[in-house]
């Protein structure tokens, strides 16, 4: 029993035969447009780098704007306070209630992004968020607690910024 001959597939005695020089051809087609495609990635991954570069340039050159802008407003007050304070009819309670409006205005803005002061003032010592100017004897606060704040702490969020000047009580003795 002989098999059947395999009839030829649809199309495969239509086409040309192949030969070395048109495969070349071809091959040398395709490596031409994968090397475009290579380097058009290339130059889109360099201006994605210079495009992530100029946002971290701006960043860093702007990135306080809002924070700034909160803080003018702390500028025009204490603006407002020192002109109130030159004039004649000024007194020194009118002065002191100025001042104490502004300096509200200027914690709700350092609040408002993130910073917040050390509460130091009856507080055990601490190292990490105290530093200690001196000890003095005291009967009222116990030993190694803060007695006094000489200049406040502040935190941004879970960061200390700047440690709180203390000085600490000390058994009287």
């Amino acid at each position: 029993m002989t098999e059947p001959e395999s009839a030829p597939a649809a199309g495969a005695s239509d086409a040309p035969p192949e030969t070395p020089e048109t495969r070349i051809a071809a091959l040398e087609q395709q490596l031409a447009a994968a090397r475009d495609q290579h380097l058009r990635t290339l130059a889109e991954l360099d201006n994605v780098r210079k495009r992530a570069e100029r946002e971290i340039q701006a960043g860093a050159k702007y990135g306080a704007e809002k924070l700034l802008n909160e803080l003018l407003a702390v500028c025009d007050s204490l603006e407002l306070g020192l002109r109130a304070a030159a004039a004649p009819e000024a007194s020194a309670k009118s002065i002191a209630d100025g001042l104490t409006l502004t300096q509200k205005q200027l914690t709700a803005v350092l609040e408002k992004h993130g910073v917040k002061a050390v509460d130091a003032h009856g507080q055990p010592f601490n190292s990490e968020h105290h530093e200690a100017v001196s000890m003095v004897p005291s009967a009222e606060v116990p030993p190694n607690h803060v007695l006094n704040v000489m200049q406040t702490g502040y935190r941004l969020h879970d960061r200390l910024l700047r440690p709180a000047m203390v000085v600490v009580a000390k058994a009287p003795g």
